[in-house]
C-alpha cells in the first residue's frame, strides 16, 4: 500500500474511533489496554495510547464511560463501563449508521458485506 492509501486508512478509522471504543465497552467494561488491542484486532491497524487514553478520558468527561480502578495485583487498573448516557449515544449512532450511509459503506466494503448482513 502507497503511503496516500496508508493515510486515507487512517482517517478513516480515527473517524470512527469514539464509537468503535463505545461499541467494545458497551459489551463489557474493559482497560485501555484492552480496547487497545481489541481495536489492532477488529481493524488491523495499531492503534497508539496516545490516541486511544485521550478519546477515553475525553468519553468519561462528558459521561458517556466510567472509569474504575481496581488493582491487579500490585498494578492498578481503570476498567471503563458504558453510561446510561453512551448507551442512547451507540443507539443515536446505530441509527444513523442504518440510514442510507448503511448502503454506501456496503458498497464500498463490497458485496461480500452486503451478503454477510442478509
Amino acid at each position: 500500500m502507497v503511503e496516500a492509501e496508508k493515510e486515507i486508512v487512517k482517517a478513516a478509522l480515527r473517524g470512527f474511533n469514539r464509537a468503535i471504543i463505545l461499541w467494545l465497552i458497551s459489551s463489557k467494561p474493559m482497560s485501555g489496554y484492552s480496547v487497545i488491542k481489541e481495536m489492532h484486532q477488529l481493524t488491523g491497524e495499531k492503534s497508539h495510547q496516545g490516541i486511544i487514553y485521550p478519546l477515553l478520558y475525553e468519553l468519561e468527561k462528558s459521561g458517556f464511560i466510567i472509569g474504575e480502578w481496581t488493582k491487579k495485583g500490585s498494578v492498578k487498573i481503570k476498567n471503563y463501563a458504558i453510561t446510561e448516557d453512551g448507551l442512547e449515544l451507540l443507539a443515536h449512532l446505530r441509527e444513523i449508521f442504518s440510514m442510507p450511509i448503511k448502503e454506501a459503506m456496503q458498497d464500498l466494503m463490497g458485496k461480500d458485506a452486503k451478503e454477510k448482513q442478509d
